[in-house]
């Protein structure tokens, strides 16, 4: 993947006019958001939007664009002009929905070598939120309240194989769980579904739901981690408790259409590594119970192509989802 990403790249810095790229951003760039707004792709994405105008002095919109668990979004970008004007925040589900798309028996809409990984701003584990008016404490009372009322116990997601659904499916098979999905088409309006009593637990980024849990309206239980959150240090790993195989990160991370030239390439890589560094963006970042964890260039390509892989093996593992 690599290698096509490098001579993508090459061929098009060739091919597009040399003034665009010297005079780049001339214009606003706006930055894609495959879901409705509330979700971690939205609450990461717009302090970064904020911190690209300061250092680019031009407009840089977030617009969302929900729809099939994030797909619609992403293939928007994979199929966008590769000028450096339309980006993606993508979260880690982007490069699992086209193998989802290929385990149901689809042709995907978009493959992840469509996009170039330009840098990576969080990395955090999500977790299991409950309520705090439910009597559940501790993930060890989730899961047998589970057994004892099988299908009857509901938790939302932002879609099939999203990054909100797929951790759950995890936690059902390594516990022997029949839970109830409630699939939305995005992190609000799933999260919106926990707080209004739709449904009785849900996965989540730590960004959406932080500012319920210090509030006292959501509860955490336990978190998919390989170590406890920073940001909740008194909630266990699932792997603390006995199961392994649940381990899911949600990150956030900037792309581009393949193809776009490599001079605009490092100058938004630029960018971005500036943003990562600006205080209010590390302020709201903080606020929101999001840890920072900015990485571009080999590290980013490494990470995201070692987690794609894995990704790919889970998806393969829950197998066709009706």
């Amino acid at each position: 993947m690599k290698r096509r990403v490098l001579l993508g790249a090459a061929a098009a810095a060739a091919a597009f006019p040399a003034a665009a790229q010297e005079t780049y951003p001339a214009r606003p760039v706006s930055i894609i958001v495959a879901f409705p707004p509330g979700g971690q792709a939205d609450v990461v994405g717009r302090p970064v939007a904020a911190a690209l105008e300061r250092i680019w002095r031009v407009a840089v919109p977030i617009v969302n664009r929900g729809g099939a668990a994030g797909a619609v979004g992403n293939a928007f970008v994979a199929r966008a002009a590769p000028d450096g004007y339309t980006l993606l925040m993508a979260l880690s589900s982007m490069a699992l929905l086209p193998e989802a798309a290929r385990v149901n028996g689809r042709e995907p809409n978009y493959t992840p070598e469509m996009l170039t990984p330009i840098c990576l701003f969080s990395a955090d584990p999500v977790v299991l939120v409950v309520p705090s008016a439910s009597p559940i404490q501790t993930i060890e009372q989730f899961i047998a309240e589970i057994r004892a009322r099988p299908g009857q116990f509901a938790y939302s997601s932002a879609g099939n194989y999203s990054a909100l659904h797929v951790p759950m499916a995890q936690l059902a098979q390594a516990a022997g769980l029949d839970m109830l999905h409630v699939p939305f088409q995005g992190g609000g309006p799933a999260l919106q579904a926990i707080l209004g009593g739709q449904v009785q637990c849900l996965a989540s980024g730590p960004g959406p739901v932080a500012p319920h849990i210090r509030n006292g309206t959501l509860r955490p239980l336990a978190t998919w981690g390989r170590n406890r959150l920073a940001a909740f240090p008194d909630v266990p790993t699932l792997i603390e408790k006995g199961y392994p195989d649940c381990e899911f990160y949600i990150w956030v991370g900037l792309f581009a259409p393949a193809g776009t030239p490599a001079p605009i390439l490092e100058r938004i890589r630029a960018a971005a590594a500036q943003a990562a560094q600006d205080p209010d963006f590390q302020r709201a970042m903080t606020a929101s119970g999001n840890t920072v964890d900015h990485r571009d260039g080999e590290a980013f390509l490494r990470f995201y192509t070692e987690d794609a892989a894995r990704l790919v093996r889970v998806v393969r593992a829950l197998g066709r989802i009706e």
